[in-house]
């Protein structure tokens, strides 16, 4: 309302403040995710950025804070905030913070221009696969695994059995098409900006004060400093945060769980927290 009486005023009535909506993108990017398991998706990020460009705003403001995960879902949101930016006709400007590696910075080149902290992690253009291998842990402790597919590939690269060489190069094959797609991706965001370096798509990292000279960000600088300087010392800074229920982001009287519900989030979490404590760790963090 506040917004509209302003917009019905004569222009040299107007506010001078400039509000700039912003949204925090942080953490590992994974499908699905829930109450005990946050994660970034399209889905968990859908709706936030949806209210992010439904804001009467010369720019939007987006932090991005991952080292990666999921690439479909990275693209996925990539292409969301693409697209919002074409329909509402708005300049995004993305502001990294402690990493945009990976996916992480496959979102970050949705921005038109990126900024980052001299410290900041960036890069990391590459595509990589873990798991864990146990041939002999079930012979050890007497236990008998038993599978049966249809279809001769339906059980490849069992962490239970010894890997195949023929399922290695499958998976690498696999690997190398989703890392074009990645690096098409980026020349077209970021054009002619990038340096000609041989290590740029190779996976490798850097500071984002070398990113600068890489041409992986635009500038150097915190998201204050830069919105104000861009658009007045008078801008204000609108967060945009997903509702929360009354009491809070468990609802813990709005919602109801099992205990089985909840024993298998916590087993679930276990190893999903391993996997996510790896991906930060990459990047020293």
């Amino acid at each position: 309302m506040k917004r509209l009486f302003n917009r019905l005023l004569p222009k040299s009535w107007r506010s001078a403040v400039v509000t700039i909506p912003v949204v925090r993108l942080h953490g590992t990017i994974m499908p699905g995710g829930g109450q005990f398991r946050p994660s970034l998706s399209l889905a968990s990020t859908a709706g936030l950025l949806e209210k992010l460009f439904s804001f009467d705003a010369p720019a939007v403001a987006i932090s991005i804070n991952s080292p990666g995960g999921s690439p479909v879902q990275s693209r996925l949101i990539f292409r969301r905030i693409r697209d919002l930016a074409s329909e509402k006709n708005k300049k995004v400007l993305v502001f990294v913070e402690d990493v945009a590696a990976s996916g992480g910075y496959m979102i970050a080149v949705a921005g038109d221009e990126i900024f980052a902290d001299p410290s900041s992690i960036v890069g990391s253009i590459g595509v990589v696969s873990a798991s864990f291998g146990f041939p002999e842990l079930l012979k050890k402790i007497g236990v008998e695994r038993r599978v049966h597919t249809a279809g001769q590939n339906k059980a490849v690269l069992d962490p239970f059995k010894p890997e195949k060489k023929e399922d290695v190069e499958r998976l690498k094959a696999l690997q190398l098409e989703v890392h074009e797609t990645f690096i098409d991706l980026v020349k077209d965001r970021r054009g002619s900006k990038l340096k000609d370096d041989p290590d740029l798509f190779t996976g490798l990292f850097w500071t984002a004060k070398k990113g600068l000279e890489l041409g992986l960000v635009d500038a150097l600088g915190d998201m204050r400093s830069v919105l104000k300087s861009r658009f007045g010392p008078k801008t204000q800074l609108k967060l945009i945060t997903a509702p929360r229920g009354l009491f809070g982001r468990f609802g813990l009287f709005g919602s109801s769980f099992s205990a089985p519900d909840i024993a298998a989030a916590a087993a679930s979490g276990v190893i999903d927290a391993a996997e996510e404590r790896a991906l930060w760790a990459r990047f020293g963090l």
